[in-house]
């Protein structure tokens, strides 16, 4: 049922038009000043249409037009009158009213005005969540759960029996082993496949910022929420909406996911008006979240509520059958994406292939073979040229020692700081088994910053 907002200071006008809009079928709230008015919409961020008067007391309907435009851009406004002239009605519509019309009119005709007007806001409302669907969709992904092997026919399956639920999904596994590949698959799978599909990195967000992003703000909530805004929950309205890193979410907004997900509704920073959380939410981290749970660094209760389906991802390294089937499967897809005829993969490459340790997992191992397609013209990938883009022929001849370090380069280059970072960084992975947490700790160096580095290694 669509929330009206009328704004008149005449309280037969409230009340008539009041019983008209309610036999109707909508939930009618009233105000006799702007400023009330102005009041009434903090309240009730959910009001889908306002229709007000223009000449009041105090604030006059333009003005309270105006404020209305400024906080709540996409909310229709209709501005009627019994006094008004064609300079008023240019300046409303000027001002961003939706419809302006002279007083007395019928019931019948304000019905259909109000009608069309919230028509206009859904579309508008829809609107904006495409926006951010397509941000989102424009994203680059890493397509390997069609590939042709057993595991991944048998992934697939999982997936899918899973997309079949509505429960909540936790998806584990090391970065780049495709966790928010499969939350996509899941959704795409699923009875929520037309609705949005939407991400959020919890770790790329300081806690104020991540509880705007999910659960969205109003005007004047904090320092710079210069306008209402919508957050995650309420933009995925029907679909899915998938928490990345859930792991790096702060205790006390932990608290408030876990509310959401038992009650099924949540409220907008700085409102305390209950909004329905109709969305289906996945969940991916990179960490041991039952040690996390035990270190008291993560919700018990929260951990429940997210793992009821989980789903664990091996890191590459475990999996080394499907290695040879993976890297065919990216072969052919760059390979048509570059209008080339994908190169076949000889039994040494595909052993070369197998062999490494792949750190950055899936993602690495693309990348790799993108790489490859790139610059290498041949037919077949032998083991040799593979191995030049493994680093695993680099050892003997292209590195020194000198005082019990390693260096990159030829016996008589000086490698630069950048090259020696990134091949400690590359070796320290492999060390580590994948582990950023321990990779940071080893080097001295935050997290945050090792994302970064191993971003531009083309690694994260």
């Amino acid at each position: 049922m669509a929330k009206v907002l009328i704004v008149d200071d005449e309280e037969f006008i409230r009340d008539s038009f009041g019983m008209t809009l309610e036999r109707a079928g909508y939930n009618v709230l009233t105000a006799e000043s702007g400023n009330e008015g102005l009041g009434t919409l903090a309240k009730h961020p959910d009001v889908a249409c306002v229709v007000s008067d223009i000449k009041m007391p105090g604030m006059d309907g333009l003005e309270l037009l105006a404020k209305i435009k400024d906080q709540h851009p996409t909310l229709p406004v209709i501005i009627i009158s019994a006094h008004g002239t064609p300079e008023d009605a240019a300046r409303a519509i000027k001002l961003g009213a939706l419809d302006y019309f002279a007083k007395p009119f019928s019931a019948g005709e304000i019905e259909a005005r109000i009608g069309k007007a919230i028509e206009h806001h859904n579309l508008a409302e829809e609107a904006a969540t495409l926006r951010e669907v397509v941000k989102q969709q424009a994203a680059p992904k890493v397509d390997f759960i069609t590939a042709s092997s057993g595991s991944m026919a048998r992934l697939r399956e999982t997936l899918e029996r899973i997309a079949a639920s509505d429960s909540t999904v936790l998806i584990q596994g090391e970065s780049g082993t495709g966790k928010e590949v499969v939350a996509r698959y899941i959704h795409t799978k699923s009875a929520r496949a037309d609705k949005p599909f939407l991400a959020v990195n919890c770790a790329a967000l300081s806690a104020g910022l991540l509880e705007s992003e999910l659960f969205g703000h109003e005007r004047g909530a904090f320092t710079g929420a210069e306008r209402q805004r919508k957050g995650r929950f309420e933009l995925a309205r029907g679909g899915t909406l998938l928490l990345d890193e859930v792991s790096e979410i702060d205790v006390h907004l932990q608290a408030k996911l876990l509310r959401v997900l038992q009650e099924k509704n949540f409220e907008r920073v700085g409102s305390s008006d209950t909004i329905k959380a109709d969305v289906r939410v996945l969940a991916t981290t990179n960490r041991d979240l039952n040690k996390a749970v035990r270190e008291g660094k993560f919700r018990e209760d929260l951990f429940f509520r997210l793992n009821v389906l989980p789903v664990v991802l091996p890191p590459l390294r475990e999996r080394k059958g499907d290695i040879p089937d993976l890297a065919r499967h990216f072969l052919t897809l760059h390979g048509r994406r570059m209008g080339r005829e994908a190169p076949e993969l000889d039994a040494e490459a595909a052993g070369a292939l197998s062999g490494y340790g792949w750190p950055g997992n899936v993602r690495e191992l693309e990348n790799v073979l993108e790489r490859v397609l790139v610059l290498e013209n041949a037919k077949v990938l032998t083991g040799p040229i593979v191995r030049k883009y493994l680093g695993t022929e680099a050892p003997t001849a292209t590195i020194k020692k000198e005082g019990g370090f390693i260096l990159p380069g030829g016996e008589d280059d000086v490698p630069s700081i950048e090259t020696i970072e990134n091949k400690l960084i590359q070796f320290a992975m492999q060390r580590l088994g994948g582990d950023k947490n321990k990779v940071a700790e080893a080097l001295g160096i935050t997290t945050k910053t090792l994302r970064a580095k191993l971003k531009k290694l083309g690694v994260e």
